[in-house]
């Protein structure tokens, strides 16, 4: 469910900080695994986990997208694309997980050269992971705080509807709105 308040909005923030956080750190020790390519597979596999749990935290994942009315959806969809992000409410693939990945493929790229630097190369690669899953984390949470943030402001400016209501309660209320207009 989309948070309905500021408050609750700056909760989910922070609940996701923690689950960036703890995911790079993770992504940081799998570059300790002296095997090529494992630390950018294990990347992708991470983020195909995380970025869609930041999406439902958030209440933007694809299927509770599709679960709401279309105007709703419609002004989510429109915040999105205002915004420029590919991965809230779509189905977050491997091939996605790879172009997310490819705008921090410098970072990508050295961390996997620098860990065959003998001692300082795995302490370097170490940090450039961290900082390029919690620079990607990060910025889908930004995203997703900003789509949210514009649909409470949206929210707000209507009158006579509370501030505090869920945008599925006001779909629902609506819905008996017309159901009684029609019969």
């Amino acid at each position: 469910m989309i948070p309905a308040t500021m408050e609750q909005l700056e909760q989910v923030r922070k609940e996701c900080r923690t689950m960036v956080r703890k995911r790079a750190t993770a992504s940081a020790g799998s570059t300790l695994v002296p095997l090529p390519g494992t630390d950018v597979i294990a990347d992708v596999g991470m983020l195909m986990q995380l970025l869609p749990a930041i999406n439902n935290k958030f209440g933007l994942s694809q299927k509770q997208l599709d679960g709401m009315d279309p105007e709703t959806k419609s002004m989510i969809y429109g915040f999105v694309m205002s915004i420029g992000s590919k991965i809230i409410g779509r189905m977050v693939t491997k091939e996605l997980v790879v172009q997310v990945l490819k705008r921090v493929g410098i970072r990508v790229a050295t961390k996997s050269v620098a860990k065959f630097v003998p001692f300082a190369g795995q302490g370097l690669a170490a940090a450039l992971s961290f900082t390029a899953m919690r620079y990607v984390g990060n910025k889908h949470i930004d995203d997703c705080y900003e789509v949210v943030k514009r649909m409470i402001e949206q929210r707000e400016g209507l009158p006579g509807e509370p501030a505090t209501a869920s945008l599925e309660d006001a779909t629902r209320h609506n819905l008996e709105e017309n159901s009684q207009d029609i019969g």
